[in-house]
Parts: C-alpha cells; sequence; structure tokens
C-alpha cells in the first residue's frame, strides 16, 4: 500500500546523494555531458513558500529538485490569485530549459514540498546544448512534456470536478514524494486547484469517508491509491504516459 503522510515542514537539507542518482533528468544524462555539468552543480537547500522566479524576472539559474522536493509553477492574476500550472519534482528542472539569451518567466516557480536541490548558470546549460546533440535532444523532449502537462492542465482546469483534480494532484505528488514527510495542508491544495479552502475541505472530507485518504491538520495519509486513481480524471493518466514515452530513459 502506498501512502502519503504529511507532516509539519522541517528545516529541509542541502546534503544529497550524488545529482545523478538525486534528479532523474540529470541521471539520464550520458557520463560526458553530464561531465560538463557537474563542475558547476551547487546543492542548496528550499524551504516551502521560497519563491525561484516572479513573472517578468530573467530566469538566470535553473533548479534540479532532488528527492521529495516539488515546485509549482503558477499563473498570477492581477488580483492576485494562483493556479498551478505545473508540478515538477525530482524528474525534471526548473528554469531556463528552452530557450536561450534573454528568458522571462511567464509565470511563479513556487516551493511547495521543501528539499533539496541543485543548481545551475542556465548560460552552462545553453553551453551544453550548443555542444551535445544528445545533451539538447534531451531537454528538448523535456520542454514538450512540460508543455504538454500544461496544456493538459487547461483541459483539466475547463473539463473536470474538483474532486477529480484534486486526486489527480495527490497522485501525482505521491509519484514524485513516494512515502517521504511532506507538508500538504489544506490551504496549500485549494491554492494548487485555485479553489476556496471550504471547496477542498469537503472534497478531502468526501474522499476520506470513502476510506481513500485520511485527514488530519496539516497531514494527508493515502490509504487506497488504487481507488484514487479509479477517482482521478483521464489526465493523470494522459500526461503520466505521454512523459514515459518521450522520455523512457526518466522515471516520475
Amino acid at each position: 500500500m502506498n501512502r502519503i503522510i504529511s507532516a509539519p515542514a522541517q528545516e529541509p537539507q542541502a546534503s544529497e546523494p550524488h545529482p545523478r542518482r538525486a534528479n532523474r533528468l540529470l541521471g539520464a544524462l550520458g557520463a560526458r555531458d553530464f561531465a560538463v555539468l557537474e563542475p558547476h552543480l551547487e546543492p542548496v537547500a528550499l524551504a516551502r513558500g521560497k519563491v525561484l522566479f516572479e513573472p517578468g524576472d530573467d530566469v538566470h539559474t535553473t533548479y534540479f529538485p532532488c528527492q521529495r522536493t516539488m515546485v509549482s509553477l503558477l499563473i498570477v492574476t492581477r488580483d492576485g490569485r494562483e493556479v498551478e500550472a505545473a508540478t515538477i519534482g525530482r524528474e525534471s528542472a526548473v528554469g531556463g530549459i528552452v530557450s536561450e539569451g534573454h528568458k522571462p518567466a511567464f509565470g511563479r516557480a513556487v516551493v511547495q514540498v521543501p528539499g533539496s536541490a541543485f543548481v545551475i548558470a542556465t548560460s552552462h546549460l545553453e553551453a551544453a546544448k550548443l555542444g551535445s546533440t544528445r545533451f539538447g535532444d534531451l531537454f528538448s523532449r523535456y520542454a514538450d512534456a512540460l508543455l504538454a502537462q500544461m496544456m493538459q492542465g487547461v483541459a483539466c482546469n475547463a473539463l473536470h470536478s474538483v474532486e477529480e483534480r484534486c486526486a489527480r494532484w495527490l497522485l501525482a505528488t505521491h509519484d514524485r514524494a513516494g512515502d517521504h514527510l511532506i507538508q500538504l495542508t489544506q490551504e496549500s491544495l485549494a491554492e494548487m486547484l485555485g479553489v476556496q479552502r471550504t471547496t477542498v475541505s469537503a472534497v478531502t472530507s468526501a474522499l476520506a469517508a470513502r476510506g481513500l485518504i485520511k485527514t488530519l491538520r496539516g497531514r494527508v495519509e493515502i490509504l487506497d491509491r488504487k481507488g484514487l486513481e479509479r477517482v482521478a480524471c483521464e489526465c493523470y493518466e494522459a500526461v503520466e504516459d505521454h512523459f514515459a514515452r518521450l522520455l523512457p530513459e526518466v522515471d516520475i
């Protein structure tokens, strides 16, 4: 039985395994390509709520989340409301993946699940892309997978119920965090889904009543993953399948 158990946030630690084991996108690089990046990778600890960049910022740094760390890409409206466009964890990277030169961010990147990451100046990534066809191909395929996640998210927000979307988000979180302790408050979940906290409370209570999850203050435990998969909309499977086709060497 797979479980997610949330707990109060703990101070993340910067010491993590080797980056090729801690981040799966880095792990998919060949030894020669990775050797080009390795001298420039630096470990950092990311606290929950840390903003990695804001809309309009020039993205100079790329983050490779490790282990349980998760980052949300958010669309921010003029009145300050936020809706999640994509979730990024240990399978991928945040910032400076696609374009070269001036890279103004369109959204906000915020750490949702604290932990460690490796950072690198985006300019070093750009140099590596120019020097290796294999390197450029890997990151281009990842960019395609990220775009697919965002496109599917647009359809999901328009067509599917909050309950289906909530189940999808919990499954995606579990894929990336495994059995690690993570912070998952109803406030955070409401922000990610773009709904009121009272709506999330009603949805999680319904899922708990069916024996799929258990909720406590600041904690969620998945009791029946298969049951949660049946509740989740088709978007969860569609995104995972597309990622697997594009990047068979990178597991979520």
